[in-house]
């Protein structure tokens, strides 16, 4: 059944929406759907050309200090809900609750993944928000904690909403990407990441893994997935270097929605060993697809996965190659660990984030 909402249209911060796809985009694109299909109204305000306030060639930075307050006076929204960690104004507009998503704090917690600049942007600006902000609401449990440590002050206003995973489904191949994965001739057993190649990742972890595999004469072929990010220089060497060497590494880059999770439905197993995840959705995507899953035990990812995926210390290269090469001999725990994988993925909705996401708005209007 339908809930029925009476709170008036919420301006929602779609900063990201035209922009290409992250973690934060796709969080604002799949819990704006979530909260239409409850019958909640969005204002969606400073993308870059779509909605119903665009910011135009404006920065998101300084569309947000310079022009939202004045969109939202005039606007006359109850509530103005922003998604990027730390992005709300930085003043208060009359009439107007905030609330706050914050999904990691890992400018905070690692301060060498990221430039010195974002990392004095992000604390100040967080530190500012917080002070502001109605409710916040995190996306794991690890998240929430790790904020509290640092502002215990907004232990009271804050929340968790996992997101959700039903965004996924079976790809729909056009000609062209059929005709992309047949040139690629991937072997028939290939562990695939994806994600960034930035440290925090630890795509190191899985290369470590993939030399003492072929070490034991057991060589195993690795896909990876993804952008470039701040850091990945080092790596992308090391993956040239390897592939010297003889290794059989495809990087393959950034790739769009249907390729990627085709790419991620077909490999024989999924590795995601990270130094830190706010939530980890990844590997949950994979585990939606029934991929079998390999994580860390750090950050998010034991919250996320529970027993549904295998788990290793994020420094133990040795516990990698060995769960990748359990799982390749074993077709019998592929299909066990792909069925654990898809029923824990089933748990996680976007219905279910929209739901706590409104209660998280009722209580800053209540405030």
């Amino acid at each position: 059944m339908r809930r029925s909402v009476s709170i008036g249209p919420i301006a929602f911060d779609a900063t990201l929406w035209d922009e290409p796809t992250t973690g934060i985009g796709l969080y604002t694109r799949c819990l704006a759907s979530a909260l239409e299909g409850l019958g909640v109204r969005l204002v969606r305000l400073g993308a870059h050309g779509s909605g119903e306030h665009p910011r135009g060639d404006s920065g998101r930075t300084a569309w947000t200090l310079g022009q939202l307050p004045g969109v939202l006076q005039r606007l006359g929204a109850p509530l103005y809900h922003a998604h990027g960690n730390f992005n709300l104004p930085l003043t208060r507009v009359p009439g107007t609750a905030y609330v706050l998503t914050v999904h990691d704090l890992i400018p905070l917690l690692m301060p060498d993944t990221v430039s010195r600049a974002f990392r004095w942007q992000f604390r100040l600006w967080l530190a500012r928000s917080l002070m502001l902000a109605g409710q916040v609401v995190c996306v794991s449990e690890r998240t929430r904690q790790d904020l509290l440590a640092r502002f215990p002050e907004a232990e009271a206003r804050t929340v968790v909403a996992h997101n959700g995973v039903d965004h996924v489904h079976a790809p729909v191949l056009d000609s062209i990407s059929v005709d992309f994965l047949r040139a690629l001739s991937l072997p028939r057993d290939y562990v695939l990441y994806a994600g960034s190649l930035d440290v925090r990742k630890n795509v190191d972890l899985v290369l470590d893994a993939m030399e003492r595999l072929r070490a034991r004469g057991r060589p195993v072929p690795l896909v990876l997935v993804g952008q470039s990010w701040f850091g990945s220089g080092r790596v992308e060497q090391r993956v040239s270097r390897l592939r010297s060497e003889g290794h059989d590494i495809r990087s393959l880059g950034y790739q769009g929605d249907a390729v990627f999770y085709e790419l991620m439905r077909r490999a024989a197993v999924f590795v995601f060993p990270s130094r830190y995840e706010g939530f980890g959705l990844p590997p949950l995507e994979a585990m939606h697809l029934g991929t079998p899953t390999i994580v860390s035990t750090a950050g998010s990812l034991p919250e996320v996965c529970g027993d549904a995926a295998l788990a290793v210390r994020p420094d133990d290269a040795d516990g990698l190659a060995h769960a990748i090469d359990r799982l390749l001999r074993s077709p019998e725990e592929r299909r066990a660990l792909a069925e654990r994988g898809k029923a824990r993925a089933a748990e996680y909705t976007w219905k279910r984030t929209a739901e706590r996401t409104l209660a998280a708005y009722e209580a800053a209007l209540r405030r």
